[in-house]
């Protein structure tokens, strides 16, 4: 009985760590391509808080680049069964943290969710507690009965495992980061028309939204509505959208071009625009990686001297944009967004954008610019003016491809030599005690 008993302990706690394994593995992966999102997300968590200047302000980044690099890594070494009390005592410690954490988002709803699979699975606060409370269950049991994890590896070849998921999480979320995520799971990812999907279906309930403009003169500001948006003394400071009454919600429902100048919403001017567009996003201009700069003046000189539409949208105040225009020599036309929108459309401050009828076709980082080598000519004429192939399929594969053949080639290693090595021992060890035990018997 007591051997059953064992034999069902066995096979629970091993069910429980592939389900840990599976979700940390995911967890991590998500955050760790995208390391901005996560690190916004952290942000949201302190601001909420009230504790976001207590810390440095490199501390919540690398905390993304930190925590995303540990889930995926105790989930690998869950699925492996390699550093087992490592891994079950940091799954446990994640899950003990994480559950009474999520449970206070799903009551006080500090923030809409917790970001625990990114934006590839959004879950409510409510859902994410139920699900914290199942695995901290599965946790508490891998805890437990650690002793019972079943290696895939032996303890020989374990190390190579555990640097080399450390080394290729953390080199992926650096490329990530200098590049763009290589999966967008964000509604402005290449392929999207913005237009669309913003559209809401017929017969929807549709979400009021009240929108406020706060405005300066004479060193006093105040809130305005478009009913009584007032002259041109007043300067235009930052836009407040506030949801009056919630109903359907579209994928995009917040992408709005409000002209700095004249105060004019251009979005739907430029959303149907015929040709082509480019979008210089910069979210935060005090912010902005300014060492490229010249590539973008290039970009604004080259779409001037074809006819191309060429907005720089940011969430920076007038006076910040005038001082980016007196430092860069910028002469391109600013429009004011939202700063979550503008986050959420590129992962890059600044970041370039390509559109054409409304349609997403290209994305380029601060770092992956085109420049007069690549401009040589009309955008029609260009491979850049033709919607880049993203294929979401074909870069998992090819993720797991330079991820898992290592460790396939590990595993085999160690089956076909180390274990192999150590059954000769062990035979030799046999063979050398009945030979000592044959010797016994005869001088007996």
């Amino acid at each position: 009985m007591n051997n059953k008993r064992h034999i069902v302990w066995k096979g629970w706690v091993n069910f429980c760590r592939f389900i840990l394994a599976a979700l940390f593995i995911f967890s991590g992966f998500v955050k760790a391509i995208d390391p901005l999102g996560f690190f916004y997300k952290i942000q949201d968590y302190l601001t909420a808080f009230d504790i976001i200047n207590l810390f440095p302000h490199y501390f919540p980044f690398l905390f993304a680049i930190i925590l995303s690099a540990m889930e995926f890594s105790v989930g690998i070494f869950l699925f492996f069964g390699v550093r087992r009390h490592f891994a079950a005592g940091a799954a446990l410690l994640l899950m003990v943290v994480m559950t009474p954490l999520t449970l206070y988002l799903a009551i006080a709803n500090p923030v809409s969710d917790c970001g625990c699979f990114g934006d590839a699975w959004v879950l409510s606060n409510w859902d994410t507690f139920y699900k914290n409370v199942i695995l901290l269950i599965a946790a508490i049991s891998v805890f437990v009965g650690k002793d019972c994890v079943i290696r895939f590896v032996t303890q020989k070849v374990e190390w190579m495992v555990s640097v080399y998921t450390f080394l290729f999480i953390f080199i992926l979320s650096f490329y990530c980061l200098h590049n763009l995520p290589i999966l967008d799971f964000r509604p402005y990812k290449i392929g999207n028309n913005i237009k669309k999907k913003m559209e809401i279906p017929l017969g929807a309930k549709q979400t009021v939204f009240d929108t406020h403009f706060i405005l300066e003169k004479d060193g006093k500001r105040q809130e305005f509505t478009l009913d009584n948006y007032p002259d041109s003394t007043w300067k235009f400071i930052e836009t407040k959208t506030i949801v009056k009454k919630k109903g359907y919600e579209p994928p995009i429902h917040d992408f709005s071009m409000i002209d700095v100048r004249t105060g004019h919403d251009l979005t739907d001017s430029v959303l149907s625009h015929k040709g082509y567009t480019f979008l210089l996003v910069v979210h935060q201009l005090e912010n902005a990686d300014d060492s490229n700069i010249d590539l973008i003046n290039e970009v604004y000189d080259y779409s001037e001297e074809h006819g191309y539409g060429f907005y720089a949208l940011t969430s920076s105040s007038p006076k910040q944009i005038e001082q980016w225009r007196d430092r860069t020599g910028a002469e391109y036309p600013f429009c004011q967004m939202d700063d979550i929108t503008l986050k959420t459309i590129i992962r890059s401050n600044p970041g370039l954008v390509l559109l054409k009828n409304g349609t997403i076709l290209n994305k380029w980082s601060d770092n992956q610019l085109p420049d007069e080598y690549i401009l040589t000519n009309r955008l029609d004429k260009l491979s850049i003016g033709s919607q880049k192939a993203v294929n979401d399929k074909n870069t998992i594969a090819y993720v797991c491809f330079w991820f898992f053949i290592p460790l396939i080639l590990v595993v085999v290693l160690d089956i076909l030599i180390i274990k192999r090595r150590n059954k000769k021992i062990i035979t030799h060890q046999d063979v050398s005690q009945n030979s000592n035990d044959s010797e016994n018997e005869l001088h007996e």
